[in-house]
């Protein structure tokens, strides 16, 4: 699969934009993707009302795919199903990565079940219940462009990136 390309993003008001920027590798934003317990999920109701709640999830770096779980009656899995364009962020925000794209609600076995073992597999049998997952609405988000910057002084104008999915 074709890796995300990386570019200079437009952001002259804050530095961005000189001869010394050097791109952030997307090894970068796929260990925080994968390491990250919690993520936050943005959503945006037809009506254009936004809604941010934390989720665990999954980042399947392999298939460039963001895999979450939501209660069927949930705002944000309302507000996807309405309008499919989320944001999902990491926690930190010195080191922050943030991917823009669209939800896509999962039905079936052999879309659910991968995302149900990589869960398992990241917090541990003791910690999800298989059971629990499939009785709630399953998502994978199809990542269109991501922004990863280091809110370092010495790293933020040479370093901020944003990359754009094949």
């Amino acid at each position: 699969m074709a890796r995300p390309i990386a570019e200079q993003p437009h952001m002259p008001s804050y530095g961005v934009g000189k001869d010394d920027w050097e791109p952030l590798p997307w090894s970068w934003a796929a260990e925080r993707l994968i390491n990250a317990r919690n993520f936050w999920v943005v959503t945006v109701s037809n009506g254009g009302r936004p809604h941010a709640l934390p989720v665990w999830g999954v980042w399947d770096d392999d298939a460039l795919r963001f895999g979450f779980f939501a209660a069927p009656d949930a705002r944000k899995v309302a507000n996807m199903r309405a309008n499919p364009q989320v944001v999902i962020t990491g926690p930190d925000t010195v080191e922050a990565i943030s991917i823009e794209g669209r939800a896509v609600e999962l039905t079936g076995t052999e879309s659910v079940e991968p995302w149900i073992r990589a869960y398992i597999a990241k917090y541990g049998p003791d910690s999800v219940d298989p059971k629990f997952l499939r009785s709630n609405a399953s998502f994978e988000v199809i990542p269109e462009r991501a922004f990863g910057v280091i809110e370092r002084e010495d790293e933020f104008s040479t370093r901020a990136t944003r990359w754009r999915f094949p």
